[in-house]
């Protein structure tokens, strides 16, 4: 299995003006980043971890899925989602960050039955309201 997040930037660094949006966004990364760490105890090929600049096509570092919607007449694409690709090339694209959150947090949770070692993350009080 091969996995890629997908984040703003901007509002991983904070620049866009929601705090609540940037602490979920960094609460995604270190979730990834926890994950990445210790991919191997559940299956995991690959994580990557992209953040995507504003007016960048879509982003992807290695998943070739991008997620669009239309607003007034325009196509949105979406900066933030979690790709991941079976082991069957099936491709499963998550853009809502509670179900990126709800992924992180599982694959965190498979990860603690597989090792003794401390894989927690921190979560911020945005973050901990999404997946309760």
């Amino acid at each position: 299995m091969r996995m890629e997040l997908r984040v703003c930037k901007q509002c991983y660094e904070g620049t866009h003006g929601n705090p609540e949006k940037t602490a979920v966004t960094r609460d995604m990364v270190k979730c990834a980043e926890r994950i990445r760490e210790f991919k191997d105890l559940i299956g995991i090929d690959s994580l990557y971890i992209t953040r995507v600049a504003e007016g960048d096509p879509g982003g992807e570092e290695v998943l070739p899925a991008i997620v669009a919607s239309i607003e007034n007449d325009r196509i949105n694409l979406t900066d933030t989602q979690l790709v991941m690709e079976d082991d069957q090339q099936n491709m499963l694209v998550y853009p809502e960050p509670k179900d990126i959150l709800e992924v992180l947090t599982r694959n965190l949770d498979q990860i603690r039955q597989q090792t003794r070692q401390d894989v927690s993350v921190e979560l911020s009080e945005e973050s901990h309201e999404l997946v309760s």
